[in-house]
């Protein structure tokens, strides 16, 4: 039997800030948006992957920020970063873990693969990573 994990709901305080940023700004594509009673729920899902976030009124009961550690993957850390930047994202210099286990500022020559991250938070505080992963076999 196979068991896949595909949706993660997120606490967030506005609908439309949030769905404008994962929408727009980050590029996710928009599967529904949907009211029913007092809720709405929002689901979106970055390009490529096999797991959405959903959002909205009455889907969650967490605080808004509260989400940490959230990761998402790319084959190329540099474009991704380059893109989200011009989508007018804030968010950090890309970091590397040194050999000791620190997170340090990258630097040219450095390996990205498994161990390049760029960091930022949503409009409510919740926390997202990006990862560089060259290969995934």
């Amino acid at each position: 039997m196979n068991w896949t994990f595909e949706v993660v709901c997120v606490p967030v305080s506005d609908v439309d800030r949030a769905r404008k940023f994962y929408v727009d700004q980050l590029g996710f594509h928009l599967d529904y948006d949907t009211e029913q009673g007092d809720n709405r729920v929002i689901q979106v899902t970055p390009p490529g992957s096999g797991c959405s976030i959903c959002f909205g009124r009455g889907v969650v009961d967490m605080q808004p920020g509260s989400m940490k550690g959230m990761v998402l993957v790319v084959p190329d850390l540099k474009a991704a970063r380059e893109e989200l930047v011009k989508r007018d994202v804030t968010l950090s210099e890309i970091k590397v873990y040194d050999r000791d286990g620190s997170l340090r500022a990258y630097q040219e020559g450095d390996g990205l693969d498994k161990m390049g991250f760029v960091f930022f938070n949503d409009p409510d505080g919740n926390e997202w990573s990006i990862q560089q992963i060259d290969d995934r076999r």
